[in-house]
């Protein structure tokens, strides 16, 4: 438990950013699905227009120290070799 003022401080922000770090990732979760739903589908266009809504949202998150830049480079790499492959 949070004794001194200064912790007790801490542990209130560590809660109010726990819950805007949790609604980041959902939000990235959803884009990102919604790229894995296309590419399952097998449709090409879908996929593409999915990837290239979804790239932002993962450079945002690491602008927003939710995830670490080359953990997001390699998500899209292999997302685009994926929707590429799509015949």
């Amino acid at each position: 438990m949070a004794n001194t003022p200064q912790s007790k401080k801490r542990a209130r922000q560590n809660e109010r950013r726990f819950e805007i770090n949790k609604a980041r990732r959902s939000r990235v979760r959803t884009f990102l699905r919604k790229v894995e739903e296309a590419i399952e589908s097998g449709n090409k266009e879908d996929a593409t227009l999915a990837l290239r809504a979804v790239q932002p949202e993962l450079m945002r998150g690491v602008t927003k120290g939710l995830f670490h830049k080359n953990t997001v480079a390699r998500k899209i790499s292999r997302l685009a070799s994926r929707v590429k492959a799509i015949a």
